[in-house]
């Protein structure tokens, strides 16, 4: 099968619905006021995208979602990202709903999706720790069984969208002797259960993102999401899938900024003439340009890989590695041209600075994926 890239009338259909949603409910004023709360989302704004099925794009149907590829989900969250539309969106919508499919028994799945697609539940996952890492040797959060149930004990760092969470998804290791992958386990815990204490992390660039601890929570043996000991790969191959639409959400701000770039080149006017007419200028929009093609491109070929089932992990890691890349250095760029106005906080501008950054970590760094290239180059 040969590489397509171009939408399907269903996903112009999409993007065409998502653009318009961002320009009547979500525009400049709203989006800056979504960034300065610890929730990125009011009750209007999730109504409306559990009303067009949002929530539910790639949940199958028989779990109360709309099924459609991963590709699709890419062109709806690249359109959500030039925005950027904050919210847990993807971190329950996609990354949770991902998890739970990967890992959770059937009767889980019948269970939990459904809310997920309705909106009635939120969902995020809760991984890296204190010692930072994407890989499973520094989870150090326990789960001890204590008559078929579980007491939970750890820190969560860097956990996306916690505040506005209704459940967590937990990596924690129940199995103290196994090796760095077995020995972990997934479980759904409740925003709400004694010993969970959520608060934000401080920082103007951090986005929302906040610290989990988990003091002695206890939860039933059925909240565990598949086996024992064996919730990494799963835990892995929905990330895996995950991270192409992230990507694409990335992509979606990067020509955002763009687009913003280029109209206040040609309004701005110094030495008597459009900013930009001036080399230099047009050196730096064009590098913009090529980091958001690099970025968009190697996104659409991973989820074309993924949705027809062909090997994708390493354009998976290498997408992630460009839209990063290419996402942190359009903003750069792009503040080169506004100069300072565009450092404002109200500057739709740093709404991308802001989310440029916080996301480039997210699901792993560049240099965690150039690793991941590099040892299936060696193998």
């Amino acid at each position: 099968m040969s590489l397509d890239l171009n939408l399907t009338e269903d996903e112009e259909v999409l993007r065409k619905t998502a653009l318009d949603f961002l320009r009547r409910d979500a525009p400049k004023d709203v989006v800056q006021r979504l960034q300065e709360t610890n929730t990125g989302l009011t009750d209007e704004l999730w109504r409306t995208a559990v009303e067009l099925g949002w929530l539910g794009i790639i949940i199958p149907e028989q779990y109360g979602g709309t099924g459609f590829p991963l590709t699709s989900a890419g062109v709806l969250f690249e359109a959500l990202g030039s925005g950027p539309l904050p919210g847990p969106y993807f971190s329950s919508g996609i990354l949770s709903s991902l998890i739970i499919l990967e890992a959770g028994t059937e009767e889980q799945k019948q269970q939990l999706l459904p809310p997920i697609s309705k909106g009635e539940q939120i969902v995020t996952l809760a991984l890296t720790e204190p010692d930072y890492s994407w890989e499973p040797g520094l989870i150090e959060t326990t789960a001890t069984s204590v008559n078929g149930d579980f007491v939970i004990d750890g820190v969560k760092l860097f956990t996306m969208d916690a505040e506005a969470a209704t459940q967590f998804i937990v990596a924690a290791r129940t199995e103290k002797e196994s090796g760095a992958s077995k020995g972990i386990s997934l479980f759904l815990v409740d925003g709400k259960s004694d010993g969970v204490s959520v608060s934000r992390q401080p920082g103007f660039l951090s986005g929302r993102v906040f610290e989990v601890k988990l003091g002695s929570v206890k939860v039933p043996g059925s909240a565990m999401l598949g086996d024992k000991d064996q919730g990494w790969l799963p835990l892995q191959q929905a990330i895996g899938k995950a991270i192409p639409i992230l990507c694409a959400n990335k992509a979606g701000g990067c020509q955002a900024v763009i687009e913003m770039t280029l109209e206040y080149s040609r309004i701005r006017v110094q030495f008597g003439q459009p900013i930009g007419r001036f080399q230099r200028v047009q050196d730096m929009i064009i590098d913009m340009v090529t980091h958001a093609d690099a970025a968009r491109w190697a996104t659409y070929e991973a989820l074309w890989k993924l949705d027809t089932q062909a090997p994708a992990t390493e354009s998976v890691h290498l997408a992630k590695v460009l839209s990063s890349q290419s996402y942190w250095e359009v903003c750069t760029l792009s503040h080169q041209v506004f100069s300072g106005v565009g450092y404002s906080r109200e500057s739709p501008l740093s709404f991308h600075t802001r989310a440029s950054r916080s996301l480039y970590h997210y699901l792993g760094e560049p240099s965690y994926h150039r690793q991941q290239i590099g040892q299936l180059l060696i193998a």
